[in-house]
């Protein structure tokens, strides 16, 4: 038996060391292993890479990607409480987990990880869409990472893979879409977790694409979908007055009829559309 096998089993950790999980932190531990390895997979093979992992709690998933072959694993976690556990971790996979007490929102991870890098959380619910954002938004591409390997809340993950016409195709689903293939790779009731959430969740793997799926200016991009989706109810003609003064023009000239709703178009019409706005390459 190795030494991580022989780590006692994560409910006595928590017990011991007084770990109930805290909802200001977004806090749901994942307890079952054979759970937490089995997503650790989802990210493929980690025998040579080095893995973040954001909020790692007591471990329950660090332990998997360890045991999954992971090089090295970089695990940043906001509760200090948790630390002692995640050291004995680190005590039992010498040399491949380095633990950071910090917010990852203010970290900048690269000065402690080595490329090839893949990212694999069960993210803090109250900071997630907010990391995946900034993962999919750097300011130069392909970004640092290969993939985002990533637990949400289910409503989350469907609106990350939503397509046109569906009530969860919005900005998220547009922005995953652009950069990256993301698909739902599993889903997991409540009572996989302690304390159980009130909602289901699901983990979404997206793949880096070395580039954009289709040119566009990503701040341009970004603004038009903003507005597109701030009053998604509304014609786009409606929706987009303002951004320039003859937009019904401009839609048409992307394939987008003026009475079309930013729920029907796809990422490509939006792409297109960026391309034909103030300061696109085509206008």
């Amino acid at each position: 038996m190795s030494p991580l096998e022989s780590l006692p089993p994560l409910a006595r950790v928590i017990a011991a060391h007084g770990l109930s999980a805290r909802k200001s932190l977004g806090q749901n531990f994942l307890l079952d292993l054979n759970l937490t390895s089995k997503i650790a997979r989802q990210a493929g093979d980690l025998t040579t890479c080095d893995v973040l992992e954001i909020g790692p709690g007591p471990g329950g998933l660090t332990r998997g990607l360890l045991m999954e072959g992971a090089r090295h694993v970089l695990a940043i976690e906001k509760d200090a409480r948790c630390l002692p556990a995640l050291h004995e971790i680190a005590e039992a996979a010498p040399g491949r987990l380095t633990v950071l007490n910090a917010d990852a929102l203010d970290l900048d991870p690269l000065a402690h990880l080595t490329p090839p890098i893949r990212v694999v959380s069960n993210l803090p619910y109250n900071v997630g869409t907010e990391l995946l954002i900034r993962w999919l938004t750097p300011p130069d591409w392909p970004p640092f990472w290969q993939s985002l390997t990533l637990m949400f809340q289910r409503e989350v993950a469907e609106r990350i893979v939503a397509t046109p016409g569906s009530k969860a195709y919005g900005r998220l689903a547009l922005l995953a879409q652009w950069r990256a293939t993301p698909r739902i790779v599993m889903h997991l009731p409540p009572g996989a977790f302690t304390p159980p959430p009130k909602v289901s969740s699901a983990v979404v793997h997206l793949t880096a694409l070395s580039e954009p799926r289709y040119p566009a200016d990503p701040k341009i991009l970004e603004r038009v979908v903003a507005r597109a989706f701030n009053q998604r109810r509304k014609m786009l003609r409606a929706a987009l007055k303002g951004a320039a003064p003859d937009i019904e023009d401009r839609l048409l000239a992307a394939g987008i009829q003026p009475t079309d709703r930013a729920e029907t178009v796809s990422l490509e019409q939006f792409c297109a559309l960026a391309r034909v706005m103030p300061g696109g390459a085509e206008a």
